[in-house]
């Protein structure tokens, strides 16, 4: 086979499937439009699958169809890699930047991602199966081989009060804004973010977090962010202080 045959593959698809040698994988409807309608593949031509659990693989086309469609696995081209354990809580936004950090926590390791009902929250719902397909999307596209579950929305304080021991809340504060070493002297481990809405957290609110045994207040720098900046931005920080960027 030429070595342009066996570059990598510009499509990937994540699937639920099983994945491993000669494995065969029947599509979705969806899946089958993408693949053949929208990326134009046909019979034979190659693309790159991954579940999450069984790394990444090679596959090829084996039949195409306009509503169905078969894929067989040859050779696997990337291990699984598992992001920290990192959980991001953020309260849902306008549709559009919710989308926005539903991807950018995805591309930038989060392991779970928590959308939470502050007193300040704007967005009384959100679309949970639409979230989710975003982080799929933006897994596919950064080369992941992990798709972060995108939960229920929920109270924070419910959240909050089942919280897991030996997790510790790096909480984004808005009132901390200024330069600092906001994780100093913290060790790596089983951490979740905290960013607030557009309006910030309530008085009470931020002093009942901050008050929790578990919770590092932190300033996200000396200016004041938007809900969606200050996520992309406490994430690249704890990523480059304790995660998997160091």
């Amino acid at each position: 086979m030429s070595d342009a045959a066996l570059s990598r593959p510009k499509v990937r698809l994540h699937v639920t499937q099983s994945l491993g040698q000669g494995q065969t994988v029947t599509l979705e409807r969806e899946q089958a439009h993408y693949l053949f309608s929208v990326m134009r593949l046909a019979p034979g031509d190659a693309l790159a699958l991954f579940n999450g659990h069984d790394g990444e693989w090679r596959a090829c086309v084996t039949e195409a169809g306009k509503r169905s469609g078969t894929l067989v696995c040859e050779t696997p081209s990337a291990p699984q890699v598992m992001p920290p354990d990192l959980w991001l809580l953020f309260a849902p936004i306008r549709k559009e930047r919710t989308d926005f950090i539903v991807e950018k926590a995805t591309e930038m390791g989060a392991a779970r991602i928590l959308p939470v009902a502050t007193d300040h929250t704007n967005a009384a719902r959100i679309r949970q199966d639409r979230l989710q397909a975003h982080a799929v999307e933006a897994a596919e596209q950064c080369g992941g081989t992990y798709v972060p579950p995108v939960d229920a929305l929920r109270p924070l304080a419910e959240v909050l009060a089942g919280w897991p021991e030996g997790r510790r809340l790096m909480f984004c504060d808005e009132a901390r804004a200024g330069p600092g070493p906001a994780l100093a002297g913290e060790a790596p481990g089983r951490w979740a973010i905290l960013i607030g809405p557009e309006g910030g957290f309530s008085g009470p609110e931020r002093a009942r977090i901050a008050a929790l045994p578990f919770a590092r207040p932190v300033g996200l720098g000396p200016r004041i962010l938007r809900a969606d900046t200050a996520a992309v931005a406490a994430l690249a920080l704890w990523q480059a202080a304790l995660g998997d960027w160091r």
